[in-house]
Order: C-alpha cells, then structure tokens, then sequence
C-alpha cells in the first residue's frame, strides 16, 4: 500500500507543474508581438489544468487512503506557485499586454497593478498557511472554508485573461472596449478576492457540494444545462461562475447579518396608548 503513496504524491507534483508552464508561458507575453492574447489565454488554462491535478491528489489519497500530514503540506506548496505566483504574474503581464485602459506606458499606474499583484501573492500564501494551522482531519471539517479557497480565488483572476484574450475575436461589437474594462476591473476584482481568502467568510466545498449523495432528475438537468453553456461559451460561462462564487456568497452573509441587526420596529402610538 505504501507504494500507491507515489500517485497522490505525482499528481501533487502536477499541480505545481502547471503552475511553473504558466509563468514561462506568461513570462514570453510581450505587448505589441504577435501571439500574445494566445500565450496569455494558455498561460490561464494552465492554471485550471492545476486544479484539475489539485482536485485528483486529494481523491486518489483519500480513495488508497494515504492521507498524511505530509501530502497536506506539499499540496499547499504547490498550491502558492500555481494559486498564489501564477495568477498574480499573469495579472502583471495582461496589464502590460493593455492598452486601452491606460496602464501601458504609465509608471504609476503600473506600479499599482504591481502591488496589487504582490498584495494578492501574499494574501494566498497566507490563506494557505492559515489552512495548514487550522486544519482538523475530520471530513466533516471539510464542507465549508474560512476565507475564499486559494484554487477559488485564481480560477477568477485566470478566467479574466480567457475573457480578455477571447474578446479581441469577436466583430459583432466594439471588442476593444469591452477588452479595456476587462484590464480595468481585473486589479479591482484581483484585490477582492484577495482580501477575500484572507477574510473570515464561510465558502463551502464545490466539489464535495456537487458529488455529494443522490440527486434529483432537476439538479441532474441543470449540472447539464451548465456543462453545455460551459462547451457553448465556456469563456463567459467559467468567469461568471468563478466571480459568482467569490463574491455571492459574501454579499449574501452581509445581507443577512444586517437583517439580524436591524433596530426592532417602535409599536403604532395607538397601540402603546392601549397597553397603557
């Protein structure tokens, strides 16, 4: 049994690979060179392909049931080059790759996507050492995240530079202009999610949500409906869902936390008068 530690161990690895191929890939993203929206859109779904191999070391450790310390520790490594290094370095290079928004050949403005950039890595490292310290064995312990899940967080900023790179080969509108809002919401939103792994909002497991159990004939009809938007337009389809889960779930908690706080209704005067 111990040799079957050598799977979960490798595909682990995969994942840290995928994350170092979408560096090199960014890194050969140069403004103005032909190529470059496809580098960068590759340099993006090489991240997703790191949660593919993310998502299959932890199955293939808890189905041989080889889960150890050790893999929990060696996935977070991993999961700060591919979740934390790249996303925050194919954000560098999609703002210098723009033009529209104006950030090309502005210092200033550069330096801010910069630190946002760095203010992002940081915040993932962080999100995942906080993991490792508080994490319980138990797979009861598993069904919700404290803070936005690392892989969550860069499968938003990736599906921006899908988005940004998919644009420029639509002629049914002004594509140039919806590329410029792409590059400038993307260190808004990159910021926000962010702040987000780092928070204390309560995200739960997708994957455990989704193959959980038995299910209807109506959730089996819409888990389709979504892979067929995802094969239709899987550039919109996949960025609405990332963004949708990042920033859903916390909008909806703070609705509800201010529903819960709300100042209790002072009673009609004709009724205070009768109680009198």
């Amino acid at each position: 049994m111990k040799k079957i530690v050598i799977v979960p161990t490798l595909l682990t690895l995969g994942n840290a690979v995928c994350g170092f191929a979408s560096i090199a890939v960014a890194a050969r993203v140069v403004p103005g060179e032909d190529g470059a929206l496809e580098l960068l859109r590759l340099a993006a779904w090489m991240i997703f392909e790191g949660m593919i191999f993310d998502a299959l070391d932890g199955y293939a450790a808890r189905l041989s049931r080889t889960a150890s310390e050790f893999g929990g520790q060696l996935d977070s490594l991993c999961d700060a080059i591919t979740f934390g290094v790249a996303p925050a370095f194919m954000l560098w290079r999609l703002m210098l790759l723009d033009g529209q928004a104006g950030f090309a050949g502005q210092p200033f403005k550069v330096g801010i996507v910069a630190v946002v950039a760095v203010v992002y890595m940081c915040c993932a490292i962080l999100r995942l050492a906080r993991f490792n310290v508080e994490n319980n064995p138990d797979p009861a312990y598993h069904k919700r995240f404290k803070g936005l899940p690392s892989p969550a967080a860069a499968g938003c900023v990736a599906s921006l530079g899908i988005l940004y790179s998919a644009l420029s080969g639509y002629s049914s509108f002004d594509s140039s202009a919806a590329m410029g809002w792409v590059a400038f919401l993307a260190p808004l939103g990159t910021l926000a999610v962010a702040l987000l792994m780092v928070s204390r909002f309560s995200f739960p497991h997708m994957t455990k949500q989704l193959l959980r159990g038995p299910r209807r004939f109506g959730y089996v009809l819409q888990l389709v409906l979504l892979v067929a938007l995802i094969i239709v337009a899987r550039q919109v389809t996949i960025a609405v869902l990332f963004w949708g889960y990042a920033l859903f779930l916390p909008l909806r908690q703070l609705a509800e936390r201010a529903l819960r706080h709300e100042p209790a209704v002072a009673p009609p005067v004709d009724e205070v008068l009768r109680r009198g």
